[in-house]
């Protein structure tokens, strides 16, 4: 375990923690001022194959059977998925659902999902797990990004410049933490206590899905919040 992991692990569980890390993804249980919590993840920037996304599934699914309200805490830092021919062959997509649907039944279980993204978050290795929580936050320093705006353009068959160029005026276009919480993706950045900060995460209900009203509110999304409540109206 590198030292700057361990002393987040620290700041986050002063009270203690027992973290596994195999192939780069941490799976255990900590302490925290309101009880134990189980605690899964990833590490070194890895990019997330059908055997990480098992061995998180596992571990959600062992902690929902034997302590069905017990929180999840995530602690991401990927670069995404892995981009391997053994993966795509096996179907890595159903290894992303399957993950996804042991954090869901968890979550109806009665178990409350938080995620910090404390290194670098892309593309479906983030969307995968982390970005399935109740609460999603970052340290300051953190990188989140769905897609390079290179491979955007691919993609879009749109001019890299004009991406770049969209990417200063619109988070939507922009990578970086800071854009994440002007959409509403990212609830918040953690400074300082970071026990004081996941226990108050962890205290907090979910409110349901608010990332559009507060892409709204702070800026970052100006028409998402209207599609979704014309669509809800049946308007749309």
């Amino acid at each position: 375990m590198s030292a700057s992991l361990q002393t987040l692990l620290d700041a986050l569980f002063p009270r203690g923690h027992r973290i596994d890390i195999h192939d780069s993804v941490l799976t255990g249980t900590a302490t925290t001022e309101d009880g134990e919590v189980t605690v899964i993840g990833t590490t070194d920037r890895i990019e997330v194959g059908v055997d990480h996304a098992l061995a998180l599934a596992d571990t959600v699914l062992a902690s929902t059977a034997a302590h069905p309200q017990r929180p999840i805490v995530m602690l991401a830092d990927t670069a995404g998925q892995r981009l391997a021919r053994r993966d795509e062959l096996l179907g890595i997509n159903g290894y992303f659902a399957h993950l996804a649907q042991t954090l869901d039944l968890a979550r109806r279980r009665g178990a409350r999902l938080v995620t910090l993204v404390y290194g670098e978050s892309v593309s479906g290795g983030f969307l995968s797990f982390g970005l399935m929580a109740d609460h999603i936050h970052a340290l300051p320093d953190a990188q989140v990004r769905v897609m390079d705006l290179r491979a955007m353009a691919r993609v879009t068959k749109q001019p890299l410049e004009k991406l770049q160029a969209l990417s200063q005026t619109s988070p939507v276009f922009a990578p970086g933490v800071a854009n994440y919480v002007a959409m509403g993706a990212v609830e918040s950045l953690w400074e300082g206590n970071l026990a004081h900060d996941l226990l108050q995460a962890l205290r907090t209900p979910s409110p349901g899905d608010l990332r559009a009203a507060r892409g709204a509110e702070r800026g970052g999304r100006a028409l998402a919040a209207d599609v979704c409540t014309a669509v809800a109206r049946g308007d749309a």
